[in-house]
């Protein structure tokens, strides 16, 4: 997915090395999607409440970029990331597709008054002066 462009942030440079310090010392990586996002839980179980587990985003941080089964797992829907083998992996399902607002594959409807592409010769505009009664 192209990235958006966007303004250069302190905050969010200095978030980001935050999160890399902690996925260095305190993470155990689990796995990695097709986006090329990294997934991690935290090495040492602490009694009484359950494990933190994260990503880290290739490139900006973006939500949607998440496939289903990473969500899932993030959630702690699942105790594992769903594998390709998994009962609800179909083969109708299309491939995850992040949000592509704001970059160059974005959807852009028609805008009113914009010439409407020329049909097949099967559309007929209506008429009253043509209607019978």
């Amino acid at each position: 997915m192209p990235d958006a462009l966007e303004p250069f942030s302190w905050i969010a440079r200095l978030s980001q090395l935050g999160t890399a310090m902690q996925t260095y010392f305190l993470g155990r990586k689990v796995g990695a999607d097709c986006f090329g996002n990294t997934y991690y839980r935290e090495r040492g179980k602490v009694e009484g409440r359950r494990e933190k587990r994260w990503v880290m985003y290739k490139g900006r941080p973006e939500a949607s970029l998440i496939p289903p089964e990473w969500h899932g797992w993030l959630h702690y829907t699942h105790d594992e990331p769903l594998p390709e083998e998994s009962e609800f992996h179909k083969a109708w399902v299309k491939p995850h597709q992040p949000n592509l607002t704001f970059t160059a594959e974005a959807y852009a409807p028609r805008a009113p008054g914009a010439p409407r592409a020329r049909s097949g010769g099967d559309y007929e505009a209506w008429s009253p002066s043509g209607h019978k009664s």
